[in-house]
């Protein structure tokens, strides 16, 4: 782990995807995946178990989800922060070289995480009904986000708001894809019935909506050079 004045290095989405020997990986939101095409839950559970053996696994490094057809790996520090440090650098090398060495394929183009956001005129009061509905609990020093102590389900966000707006959805959907898959992602969802609601924020996030008007947002984070259109 690296270290200075005490505090563990912190990592910018940009610059995680700016170093070499992370190709197989993406940030997604506040954390990095990987998804390796095993095959098999045997040729699985071996990676697995090659993970298991790498230094700087533990102490909530990494999450792994272990199916039939591949695994995925998300790292993310829990620190003074909520996002990569030097350490997730280094650990999605070697995961990425133990892939290698086992001949199994990584395809960035099929991670995604999802988030539901609440916008919520007083969140002090709704925050502590939905902790206790979901099993959840808050996640480090951020009073308006709940996780999943077991980090399997979909974190929940509320969103302040500024005035009552009856005439709109009050819950939407955050779909994080990879930076080089938001455009693609995007594209299809229109295609099949949505329309653009805003792109002001691209490339860091757009807003859609389904048909009859409930809304959802496309992010992705750490876009290198250009982003897109030329943004």
């Amino acid at each position: 782990m690296s270290d200075i004045d005490g505090k563990i290095t912190r990592i910018r989405p940009q610059q995680f995807h700016e170093i070499d020997g992370l190709e197989d990986w993406r940030v997604l939101g506040e954390g990095a995946c990987a998804y390796f095409r095993t095959g098999s839950f045997t040729a699985g559970a071996t990676f697995v178990q090659a993970i298991s053996t790498l230094p700087g696994v533990g102490s909530g490094h990494p999450d792994v989800d272990l199916r039939h057809g591949g695994v995925t790996v998300r790292l993310i520090t829990i620190a003074d922060f909520y996002g990569l440090s030097e350490q997730d650098v280094e650990l999605a090398r070697q995961i990425s070289e133990v892939a290698r060495t086992l001949h199994i394929p990584a395809d960035p183009s099929a991670v995604q995480t999802v988030q539901v956001t609440i916008d919520a005129l007083a969140g002090s009061d709704v925050v502590p009904f939905w902790r206790a509905l979901l099993g959840y609990e808050d996640r480090a020093n951020s009073p308006e986000d709940l996780i999943d102590p077991q980090r399997r389900g979909a974190p929940f966000y509320f969103q302040q708001m500024d005035a009552p707006r009856p005439q709109r959805n009050r819950v939407h959907i955050d779909v994080w894809v990879p930076y080089d898959q938001a455009e693609a992602r995007i594209a299809a969802a229109i295609a099949a019935g949505g329309r653009l609601v805003s792109d002001a924020y691209a490339p860091s996030h757009w807003v859609l909506a389904d048909p009859e008007g409930n809304e959802a947002c496309v992010g992705a984070a750490g876009w290198i050079g250009a982003g897109p259109s030329g943004q």
